[in-house]
Parts: structure tokens; C-alpha cells; sequence
């Protein structure tokens, strides 16, 4: 455990803050740490920055019925807390790849795009509400067109109208040879891996990081 100080805490949704430590070591897009609060069992966090940003972030929304999230929700700019080294799989390629996000589950990718990994990427992202869509400039300057978001609850020019599911499931061709990456709440990624396994897509192929 390393104890870090919070150096900026910030707002950026209802519900939903980043949190910004002193860059205490290095790390790989799409790797996570544990966070450990107030003696409570560590949660595990993707990291949101770039590996050559010079802080760590993470992501997260407030679960009122949560242990640590409201805690940390009521944090700020001084207060400290102790954090693990990065560790886990979820990591990106040069190559072309499917990214594929729900809600907060979208902090590696962003980490990714932050890393310079957003060549030959699709990001496909859902959400319910228009106000979700975290780091969307960002990722529309990057990826353009291949930055998709899927809103289920409303409605606006350059969005598709549903759920993330049906647009997948509209797809005329998905390459069997690509990667696809899934982040989100275990039911998504669930639901995702069973349509791309019907869709013939191999299972070596599926890499996914469950959001709880």
C-alpha cells in the first residue's frame, strides 16, 4: 500500500467524480489499482490517465447503497488514502479493436485513448442519460466516427436511440479476427459476450472487466 494525497477532486456528472493522486508510479492503459478507505475492504478502480500524464485518476459515481463511494464522493483536495500498485490484463494493442463501455466503465478506454492506443479502435459506449457520456469531446476528436454512444433513455443528433445491445446486434458484419474489449456491470458484459459468441466470434477473442 502507498498512501497518496488527493490533489484534485472534481465533478464531472451528477454523481460521478475524478480524483487525481501524485503519479506515484508507472503503469499500462487499462490497468487498475485497489483503493483502501477507512479501514474498509480495497475496491478495485481502472485507472482514467494517460501513462504519460503526470497524475493518476480514477473514475467513479456515487452508489448510495455503497460503502466507499460515498466516502469518497464527500472527499477533497488534501485528503489521503492509500492505494495498491497496478495490476490486471486489461490492456491494449496497437491493433484494431472493438472497445465496448458502459457507464464508468469507460475509464480504461479513456486511459487508452490517453496512451495514444486509439489508432484502428471502434468505442462503442451506452448509456442512459445524454449527461453520461464521460470524456466524449475527447474521444470524438480522436476517433470520430468509430466513437459511437448508444443512449437508451434520450434522445439527440449524433446519438444512436437505444441500447448499446440492440446497436451490436444491428451490426451487418462484426470482424472475427479483432479483439473485443468489454467494461461495464457484469449483466453487460454477460449480454455482450453472448451476442458476439452467436455472432461467431471467438471466445479467445472476448477480453472483458466486470464493473461492480
Amino acid at each position: 500500500m502507498i498512501e497518496v494525497e488527493i490533489i484534485e477532486h472534481k465533478k464531472i456528472a451528477a454523481d460521478v467524480f475524478e480524483i487525481r493522486f501524485p503519479k506515484v508510479f508507472s503503469f499500462k492503459a487499462g490497468q487498475v489499482i485497489n483503493l483502501f478507505v477507512n479501514g474498509l475492504p480495497p475496491r478495485m478502480y481502472s485507472i482514467v490517465s494517460g501513462e504519460s500524464d503526470n497524475y493518476l485518476a480514477i473514475l467513479f459515481d456515487v452508489k448510495p447503497t455503497g460503502l466507499v463511494t460515498p466516502i469518497l464522493g464527500n472527499m477533497t483536495k488534501g485528503d489521503r488514502l492509500n492505494i495498491s500498485r497496478p495490476f490486471g490484463n486489461f490492456k491494449g494493442t496497437p491493433e484494431p479493436a472493438f472497445w465496448i463501455a458502459t457507464g464508468t466503465g469507460i475509464a480504461p478506454f479513456y486511459s487508452m485513448v490517453r496512451s495514444g492506443q486509439g489508432m484502428n479502435k471502434t468505442l462503442i459506449h451506452g448509456s442512459r442519460k445524454i449527461d453520461s457520456f464521460y470524456y466524449h469531446e475527447d474521444f470524438l476528436q480522436v476517433l470520430g466516427d468509430n466513437y459511437i454512444r448508444c443512449c437508451s433513455l434520450e434522445t439527440a443528433e449524433g446519438l444512436f436511440a437505444g441500447r448499446l445491445t440492440q446497436y451490436i446486434k444491428a451490426l451487418e458484419f462484426l470482424p472475427p479476427t479483432q479483439k473485443y474489449y468489454l467494461c461495464g456491470s457484469a449483466e453487460m458484459v454477460v449480454e455482450i459476450r453472448n451476442i458476439l459468441i452467436s455472432r461467431n466470434i471467438p471466445f479467445t477473442n472476448i477480453v472483458a472487466e466486470i464493473y461492480f
